[in-house]
């Protein structure tokens, strides 16, 4: 029986947790990997807590399993500080090497490796879908946390694109709902405005608020991932999370097999994921262009 620690800082009772779930099981399986038999996986969910992230890092470690896997670079930074010896396989971390938790792409070179969110230069294709979708905006408001290194490094990197797009653009924190809510009150009063929320444990944590917040101060939004979209958001865009789970399997299989993770490359996304909905843009009174329908993976009525 070998041991595998899943470490999400989803909650347990979110329906797109649970298809990660049932994703990681089916590609295991696939891989000859059957939980029960001859693959036991320990499960933790910290719903976004920075301090159950830490405290459940700290008890996978503990139960000293063959390999532990995780989603963002808030949880990996967590386990990086319990274990150099455990291998971790990772998904959705936009710069493992800039974060410093592997040495380069090619060669990682320490006990973690996995796939990349995106690089850096991502925020661009935020602020050209934004424009795409509502040409009439001239001013973003970027929901980032600026405590983990992708909230600095997609807000530099937007902030970049910004003035060939024609976008001002400013800085929200995510990490205090109540902050969160002045600043795009605030934010909102005066015109031509638009919304990009970058990923964050705490985005996704807040996702239902932020959603709230762009529906009632009329703000077109985009959003990292399809989750925000059927929780009402407008546009979603980001690589296909249950395709990372699917590759990260694969480098669970393999590390289960004698693989070391130094060895293993860090992977960049194959297949990214834009879901539009369509009821969301009709509240808004947006047309959304045929460009932007015809690229849809998914399209909300």
């Amino acid at each position: 029986m070998r041991r595998l620690g899943v470490l999400h800082t989803q909650a347990e009772s979110n329906a797109e947790s649970q298809a990660r779930v049932v994703t990681l099981r089916q590609a295991l399986q696939q891989l000859g990997w059957t939980e029960g038999r001859d693959l036991q996986i320990d499960y933790r969910w910290s719903a976004g807590n920075v301090a159950d992230t830490r405290k459940f890092a700290a008890e996978l470690v503990a139960l000293a399993p063959d390999v532990i896997l995780t989603g963002g670079a808030a949880p990996l930074a967590e386990l990086l500080q319990v274990t150099r010896q455990v291998p971790i396989v990772f998904t959705l971390v936009a710069d493992p090497v800039g974060a410093g938790f592997v040495q380069s792409l090619a060669r990682p070179g320490s006990n973690a490796t996995g796939f990349t969110a995106h690089e850096y230069g991502f925020g661009a294709k935020y602020l050209e879908l934004l424009k795409e979708i509502d040409p009439g905006v001239t001013r973003a408001a970027v929901v980032r946390d600026s405590s983990i290194s992708v909230g600095i490094g997609l807000f530099g990197a937007i902030q970049s694109a910004a003035p060939s797009a024609r976008v001002e653009v400013s800085p929200v924190g995510v990490r205090d709902a109540a902050e969160m809510e002045q600043s795009i009150a605030a934010f909102a009063r005066a015109a031509n405005g638009g919304l990009i929320v970058t990923a964050s444990p705490s985005a996704f944590v807040h996702r239902n608020l932020i959603v709230a917040l762009a529906a009632r101060y009329k703000l077109p939004a985009i959003y990292p991932a399809r989750e925000f979209v059927t929780a009402g958001g407008l546009l979603g865009y980001g690589p296909d999370i249950l395709d990372q789970y699917r590759q990260a399997a694969a480098y669970v299989d393999r590390i289960l097999k004698g693989a070391k993770p130094a060895d293993l490359p860090v992977q960049h996304p194959t297949k990214y994921q834009l879901v539009v909905n369509l009821k969301t843009a009709k509240t808004l009174a947006l047309e959304v262009p045929p460009s932007v329908l015809v690229r849809a993976d998914e399209v909300i009525e």
